[in-house]
């Protein structure tokens, strides 16, 4: 199996979804190569060895210096002809999402997503998709070459195995069409603290919390373990916090080393974006609460007075 894996990149740093599909996709075995499109990304590139890339296939070109997705459906369409790859992987963004679409329009390919975990049976790759709401899973295949698959965010942890990778560069000619849109401006949410995607410490709430203003509770716990702060859908769709710090099947999926869940219920809906977290500490006022199934340690008891408290001793601890 001859394996690419799609890395994004943000910032000067390859993001964390996509080197946990690399780091996946190596353990798998097989040819596995990390491709990085960019301007100004060589040095970047060579990164991708620790996580268990042979090689990394490099187009460095200004018109890559935006996240159009266009050029980069050019880009991979060449590399799999040229080098018969039969298998592209994508960690799932936004621009990845666009990426993988085009590229199955192109090739004529088939591109099953929302995908949580990779495994091979009897020689051939299977993926595994919830369904039904994240209730049960069920097995999906390929007919036919290439295969490209949009791995759910947050699925795989990235595993450092060492070794580096050989940096193959390549060049490329743009198809007409891809070049006629043009990104007049990219803008950033303004956010204090590591995203939730690349925390190691997440603590979130919900509905429980009461009132949008009590989420400065949540706020202060996550600042004094240096983590992020998430919310659940509810909490969302209510105007009480970003969408981006969705967590859940219709957010993010996540798996910090510990995740603090605070007037979190525990529906299925949100279950599925965090279930993967190390350590899951809940605390909630109903002991009946669904989330006290699944968590690791459960407080049952009024979060507006517990988690000041808590927030007071992770403080004087550090201190």
């Amino acid at each position: 199996m001859a394996t690419a894996v799609f890395l994004e990149h943000h910032e000067g740093e390859l993001l964390k979804p996509s080197l946990g599909v690399l780091s996946k996709t190596a353990e798998l075995g097989g040819d596995v190569a990390g491709v990085v499109l960019g301007s100004g990304v060589r040095e970047l590139a060579a990164g991708a060895g620790a996580y268990g890339a042979a090689k990394v296939y490099v187009a460095d070109k200004p018109e890559l210096e935006r996240p159009m997705p266009q050029p980069r459906v050019d880009a991979l369409a060449k590399l799999v002809r040229e080098k018969a790859i039969d298998t592209v992987l994508f960690a799932a963004s936004v621009l990845s999402a666009d990426v993988a679409a085009g590229l199955s329009a192109r090739l004529g390919a088939g591109l099953n997503w929302d995908l949580t975990d990779l495994v091979q049976q009897d020689g051939s790759l299977v993926g595994k998709r919830p369904a039904l709401g994240d209730s049960v899973y069920v097995d999906v295949g390929w007919s036919a070459e290439p295969r490209l698959a949009l791995i759910r965010a947050g699925t795989f942890e990235p595993k450092e195995s060492g070794g580096d990778a050989e940096v193959e560069e390549f060049d490329l000619e743009f198809e007409d069409f891809s070049l006629l849109a043009t990104m007049l401006e990219q803008a950033h949410a303004e956010s204090e603290g590591p995203s939730i995607e690349e925390a190691d410490v997440i603590v979130a709430g919900g509905r429980g919390l009461g009132s949008p203003d009590n989420f400065k509770l949540v706020e202060e716990l996550a600042q004094a373990l240096g983590g992020a702060v998430a919310a659940t859908r509810a909490v969302v769709d209510a105007g009480w916090y970003p969408y981006a710090t969705q967590v859940g099947q219709t957010g993010k999926t996540v798996s910090p080393k510990l995740y603090v869940a605070c007037g979190i219920s525990g529906a299925i809906q949100h279950k599925v974006g965090m279930q993967s977290a190390g350590t899951i500490v809940a605390i909630n006022k109903d002991p009946n609460a669904p989330i006290f199934e699944f968590c690791d340690l459960g407080v049952v008891g009024d979060l507006h007075e517990i988690v000041p408290k808590l927030t007071e001793l992770v403080r004087s601890r550090k201190s």
